[in-house]
């Protein structure tokens, strides 16, 4: 769904995480940030691949990735699921779903026959100077922080 490929340069952000806190894609300058998008907080899927994720935290953070995931859920929802299981890393909260309009994940989706306006679970590892170098679309949610190392 996502128009964006590797080399391209990522789009702007801005938001609120589980705390309420703003954050911003400038919080990242110079870093190497992996930011997930996800349908929604506590459902089979996202929690499969949040604690994917959160288990190789470390492994993720030694190759020098910062995480950020973002679903159109609000801060009370995401303070709930990081709660629940324990997320080490941030998560934003794209109410407005301009982070997800800017990144082409927000569109129709189909599931039981029925037609749906949703985020499609799309990845992108961004380098620290803001430049795609990897969009994964096929995400393996048991197995996410393989496709990323």
């Amino acid at each position: 769904m996502t128009h964006l490929k590797a080399g391209d340069k990522a789009p702007d952000f801005s938001g609120l995480d589980q705390d309420g806190n703003a954050i911003s894609s400038n919080d990242y300058a110079g870093k190497n940030l992996v930011v997930y998008f996800y349908p929604k907080d506590d459902t089979p899927g996202c929690t499969a691949e949040a604690c994917n994720l959160r288990d190789n935290y470390a492994a993720l953070q030694k190759a020098g990735f910062e995480i950020l995931g973002v679903s159109t859920d609000p801060v009370k929802s995401h303070r709930k699921f990081v709660d629940k299981y324990n997320l080490p890393f941030r998560l934003l909260a794209d109410t407005e779903k301009q982070a997800a309009e800017a990144f082409g994940v927000w569109g129709l989706k189909k599931f039981m026959g029925k037609e749906y306006m949703g985020v499609s679970r799309t990845t992108f590892v961004i380098d620290g100077n803001g430049v795609i170098s990897k969009v994964i679309d096929k995400v393996e949610t048991k197995d996410h922080a393989a496709q990323i190392l």
